[in-house]
């Protein structure tokens, strides 16, 4: 087992991602967004596990960053969705929830990494 699957925000972030897919299977949803949101989401679990094997701690923090603002793109799209009727409310509440906790997780790792 790699280092990066035990981590529980890694972990969070492939059901956020299975969620994603829920999500993406909605066919009212436009080609460009479900692109854009998917490639978001993936951003998020694949940044996570970079930077897990990065051996600096300014190499570390450098991915983290970059899957916390994969994070908030997420946010912004499935807001718009939610606004377009697109998704319930409901899978916004639970995707939402998820993405909160981990922009939390995520910033106390790079809080870490700034020590």
């Amino acid at each position: 087992m790699f280092d990066f699957e035990k981590f529980s925000v890694y972990q969070k972030s492939e059901q956020l991602y299975i969620k994603v897919l829920k999500i993406l299977s909605n066919f009212q949803i436009d080609k460009n967004i479900k692109d854009q949101l998917k490639r978001a989401a993936l951003s998020i679990v694949l940044n996570i596990a970079e930077g897990a094997g990065k051996y600096s701690k300014k190499d570390k923090k450098n991915f983290y960053v970059i899957a916390k603002g994969s994070v908030n793109e997420c946010v912004a799209i499935i807001r718009i969705l939610k606004i377009e009727g697109k998704i319930s409310e409901e899978l916004f509440q639970k995707a939402y929830a998820d993405l909160l906790e981990i922009a939390k997780m995520l910033s106390a790792l790079i809080n870490i990494m700034i020590k």
